[in-house]
């Protein structure tokens, strides 16, 4: 395992930011981390690297004890925070250079060609870090945690602030360096969640509240309500969609396309499929609506 936490917890005078947390994360793995303002994403965060110690609980990274080996520990940690620190009166290539030399790095001058290289950044590399603007900050920022080919990379807000051309760039580079490293990624923005993780884990109020792989995360909110969308070939009255039997709720989304409820916990398509050829009607599409990685977090963490 890359990251191993063990019944965590931290405190910030009497509030309790991390609950008896536990996770962990293999070697490869992309896992979004998630959860509301204030529920204990970046605490966590800061723990796992070494930024703050935890109060309670075991933290283990590459089988490195925090509390015993965090040096180590930082040696193998690209670490980018919420709040981007860079030093602003320096030239890019200079502050690169800069970070290079505090890792020790051996051939630091290839290294830093390197990284400009891949985070797309040749065109800058001579500019003050203070004329970029914050979609290539996140670029550098990204640039110092890769410099010294850490094995584990943690992403705090990532793309905090950029537009959505500057949001797939720093996807995009994600996605490549994921394939490589351990990668535990913060956001608020769901979509990149689905996008580029393996593994979803959701946290509340210090608390973790579901820890599932991206393609099963929809299972962890059971839907309720059976919500079907079905569009025949030719109209029909509402009176008789709602004969079907055990719906409960029939409303018209535009021409010959239906929206139909049901608190049955059996698929009512078939039934829905046999009402169409009673009564000589075709059923063009139907679909059967899932609930959005959006609204099992509200769900979740409400």
């Amino acid at each position: 395992m890359s990251i191993i936490l063990k019944n965590v917890s931290k405190f910030y005078g009497e509030q309790k930011a991390l609950d008896n947390v536990s996770f962990e994360i293999k070697t490869g793995e992309i896992v979004g981390f998630i959860g509301p303002n204030g529920a204990g994403k970046s605490t966590a965060m800061k723990i796992i690297t070494g930024y703050i110690p935890q109060d309670e609980g075991e933290v283990i990274v590459n089988e490195n004890n925090t509390k015993e080996n965090i040096i180590e520990i930082k040696k193998e940690i690209g670490y980018l925070p919420e709040h981007n620190p860079l030093y602003l009166d320096m030239y890019v290539r200079e502050y690169l250079d800069y970070v290079a030399g505090i890792y020790k790095i051996k051939d630091k001058k290839q290294k830093v060609k390197d990284v400009i290289q891949r985070l797309g950044i040749e065109r800058e590399q001579h500019k003050k870090i203070s004329a970029l603007s914050k979609g290539y900050r996140q670029r550098i920022g990204l640039a110092q945690a890769l410099i010294h080919d850490p094995k584990v990379l943690i992403l705090d807000e990532p793309t905090s602030g950029l537009d959505p051309n500057q949001i797939m760039e720093i996807r995009d580079i994600i996605s490549e360096v994921g394939r490589e490293k351990t990668i535990m990624l913060s956001t608020h923005i769901m979509q990149e969640v689905e996008a580029i993780c393996d593994r979803i884990i959701i946290i509340n109020k210090g608390k973790i509240v579901a820890d599932k792989r991206t393609s099963e995360i929809k299972t962890e909110v059971k839907n309720t309500v059976q919500t079907i969308i079905v569009e025949f070939d030719k109209q029909i009255g509402k009176e008789k969609l709602e004969t079907i039997a055990e719906i409960s709720k029939v409303a018209n989304l535009k021409e010959n396309s239906w929206l139909l409820e049901s608190n049955s916990k059996k698929d009512i398509r078939t039934d829905i499929f046999n009402f169409a050829v009673l009564n000589k009607i075709a059923v063009i599409s139907m679909q059967k609506k899932e609930k959005t990685l959006e609204e099992i977090f509200k769900e979740l963490t409400k």
